[in-house]
């Protein structure tokens, strides 16, 4: 003898459903209208406040307007990359806590940031501040992939498994910490000043280039990333639990963890390394949309947006007439967020 629910029951957690996915729906468009006002009240804002109507004079009418350079040239670029930088590190955490399914997971864990550094560091040791400001990205982005191949290889143990692959991360990144140091100590005066600032992570000097640099690299991975989806949803349910639903487990996990590799490697290059963003962002996005990776995605992007953005405007306005880098903001709050997670994680524990 079956038994089924019955059509009431069926209708009310459809109803439910419905419900939720509304309301998801709602607080993701709430973000990104926060977001873009926050744009908005940034480009006003610096060492030269402007009133909002001469920002929207000189976005309408650059040609005429007196401030046109200062908005276009100087603050705008700062700013939008400030929020691709935002939304890559928080979409790749996202994606690396899934795939590990551990909370205090993010692309600092597995040495993606380390790498970056090192090369970074290595790249102005031995060309000085001249030539790396064309190259700089490249050498950190060349360095936060090799780690993450590195890290591959070797977690490989006729497969890999989370645990294994966060232990090697962890490893090699204080490895590659180690490395970074001892490149700055060594380097000249002008060469570790600018080695500092960038393993701060700053945003000055921005440029469209920049923007253009950046954004091909999230058009590319966010969309593929939300293609596995589904197979997160059931990976976060187990492996065994994942492969029973079909799941092919190293394909999509190569998959997302190129697509977190090529999303906080390009992050980092553009901005240097912001810490903990990829680490925050999930947090707060899971509370307020749930779990679902769907969900999870855009709206952790416009919390890390929302982050990295708040956190370059202080350091622009603060403490004027100093621009300070964004870094030591992110971290500021990065720092008590992963002690209280770990508090968190070790009483669900006991």
């Amino acid at each position: 003898m079956t038994m089924t629910a019955s059509p009431s029951l069926k209708h009310q957690g459809e109803r439910s459903l419905e419900a939720r996915r509304f309301r998801d729906l709602g607080v993701t468009i709430l973000l990104l209208l926060v977001l873009l006002a926050s744009m908005g009240v940034s480009l006003g804002l610096g060492s030269f406040p402007t009133p909002f109507v001469n920002v929207l004079d000189a976005l309408a009418t650059p040609q005429d307007s007196d401030i046109a350079f200062i908005i276009w040239e100087l603050r705008l670029p700062r700013i939008v990359l400030a929020v691709l930088v935002g939304a890559a590190l928080a979409v790749a955490g996202a994606i690396l806590q899934g795939i590990v399914r551990n909370p205090l997971a993010s692309p600092d864990v597995i040495g993606i940031t380390s790498g970056a550094a090192m090369t970074a560091v290595a790249f102005l040791a031995l060309f000085g501040t001249g030539l790396s400001i064309h190259w700089l990205p490249a050498a950190a982005l060349v360095g936060a992939l090799l780690s993450a191949m590195l890290v591959f290889l070797l977690a490989w143990k006729g497969g890999i498994t989370p645990s294994r692959m966060v232990l090697v991360g962890i490893g090699l990144s204080a490895a590659m910490g180690a490395v970074t140091t001892l490149l700055i100590v060594i380097s000249d005066d002008a060469s570790a000043m600018a080695a500092y600032v960038w393993l701060t992570g700053s945003l000055y000097a921005a440029q469209w280039q920049d923007v253009f640099g950046l954004l091909p690299w999230l058009l590319v991975a966010v969309p593929l990333c939300l293609s596995q989806a589904r197979h997160m949803d059931a990976m976060a349910l187990g492996d065994a639990v994942a492969q029973g639903l079909g799941v092919s487990l190293l394909r999509s996990r190569l998959v997302l963890m190129a697509c977190s590799v090529a999303l906080a490697g390009a992050a980092v290059a553009f901005a240097g390394g912001l810490s903990f963003v990829g680490l925050i962002a999930p947090h707060i996005a899971a509370r307020l949309v749930g779990r679902g990776f769907a969900r999870l995605v855009p709206a952790a992007a416009l919390v890390g947006a929302l982050i990295v953005l708040y956190a370059d405007l202080l350091g622009r306005v603060a403490f004027l007439p100093k621009d300070l880098p964004a870094g030591i903001f992110v971290s500021g709050i990065g720092a008590p967020f992963f002690v209280y997670l770990l508090h968190r994680s070790r009483g669900r524990r006991h």
